[in-house]
């Protein structure tokens, strides 16, 4: 493998850094702090660049906070860096090293990589089951005992060594991860990391023991395979490859038949013929409709946007039933369109306002939200 080098360039350049700032900047712009870093943006990109440049920037302490999942609502607790300038700092070291990394990642590594979500894999797993019924007949599913907290971190250091070659950017990295045992979640680093501390495993299963239908939600590893003596041998060689980097697999495995038993994974329940929404998720669903119901009018953006996402998947599954009868009969979706529409128009005009020269003195600096 070509190891890549001088990068460390690329994260200190201002342009980089100022990228940087306006994607850390996303969703929370109304914060003084965040505001104060924006109304001088190009001066403050400037100082921190120099200060990557010069080796003098050390990050700051974090904040503890929880958050729950999504899909499996389990309770999290997450690190939450300061705007500035840790999360700022983050942002550019990703948007140097996030491309390469993604690039040598399995095709079907999903979750947290651009453009493969939920409902990439969950295409991709509809077609393995409907076009190759004999590949598919069984299916083995597991995952890693608290991955975040149990990626040995040394050795993701050493990984990072084998793909890229540039001292500063390595020492800039070990800074960052050591910071806490394992990775840290809540920092942007830490997910494409994740990811990529995997890599070998993907491969692993796919091209040393020779799975036909291999996909990986995050942590969350299904194989596929035509006998349970097959999915056996698979389990017990991945539980002894990861053991190699510090890594346990989860006592509640399952090799099942597809036909008896639907695969549950990323949300979904996948049947030969239908795919249907996880039971937890679809009581979410009809629970935060009958919220937004019951608040008429004073339903807020944030609301909208809430259920608005849900219904993408109800959208990406055969649930029509279930929004025929708990959905649509509380629910006014072009209102809240029209909420978030209104929403959006406020904090343009704002954003607007607030960078509009004045006394006569032109600007020659382009607007915030210019800077993608």
């Amino acid at each position: 493998m070509k190891r890549i080098g001088n990068l460390y360039p690329k994260i200190s350049d201002p342009a980089n850094v100022r990228a940087a700032i306006m994607h850390a900047a996303r969703g929370k712009r109304r914060r003084r702090d965040v505001q104060a870093v924006l109304n001088d943006i190009d001066r403050k990109a400037a100082e921190l660049a120099d200060e990557l440049a010069a080796g003098r920037w050390v990050p700051g302490e974090y904040t503890d906070g929880t958050v729950e999942e999504g899909t499996s609502r389990k309770t999290r607790i997450l690190k939450k860096p300061k705007f500035w300038s840790d999360q700022c700092v983050h942002w550019a070291i990703y948007q140097v090293i996030g491309p390469p990394i993604y690039k040598s990642m399995y095709s079907l590594s999903c979750g947290s990589v651009p453009g493969r979500g939920t409902h990439y894999g969950k295409r991709i797993v509809e077609k393995w089951i409907q076009r190759d019924r004999k590949n598919t007949k069984y299916y083995l599913k597991m995952d890693i005992r608290h991955y975040y907290p149990s990626v040995d971190i040394r050795h993701l250091l050493d990984m990072l060594a084998h793909k890229f070659k540039d001292p500063r950017l390595l020492a800039l990295l070990k800074t960052i991860l050591e910071k806490d045992e394992g990775l840290s979640i809540g920092l942007l680093l830490s997910q494409p990391l994740a990811n990529f501390y995997l890599t070998p495993t993907d491969y692993y299963i796919k091209q040393t023991l020779g799975a036909v239908h291999y996909i990986r939600y995050m942590d969350d590893m299904v194989v596929f395979g035509r006998n349970k003596k097959e999915l056996h041998r698979i389990r017990r060689a991945v539980a002894e490859y990861v053991a190699g980097y510090g890594l346990t697999i989860k006592g509640n495995w399952q090799v099942c038949r597809l036909d008896k038993e639907p695969l549950d994974f990323m949300g979904f329940r996948f049947y030969r013929d239908r795919v249907t929404l996880r039971r937890a998720i679809m009581l979410r669903i009809t629970r935060k409709v009958r919220r937004v119901d019951r608040k008429g009018r004073r339903a807020t953006a944030a609301d909208a946007a809430a259920v608005l996402s849900y219904l993408g998947w109800i959208k990406h599954s055969n649930s029509y039933n279930l929004f025929k009868t708990w959905v649509r009969p509380y629910l006014h979706i072009q209102r809240l369109k029209n909420l978030i529409r209104k929403e959006s128009r406020k904090n343009a005009n704002h954003q607007e306002r607030k960078h509009r020269p004045t006394g006569g003195v032109g600007r020659d600096d382009e607007p915030v939200d210019g800077v993608p």
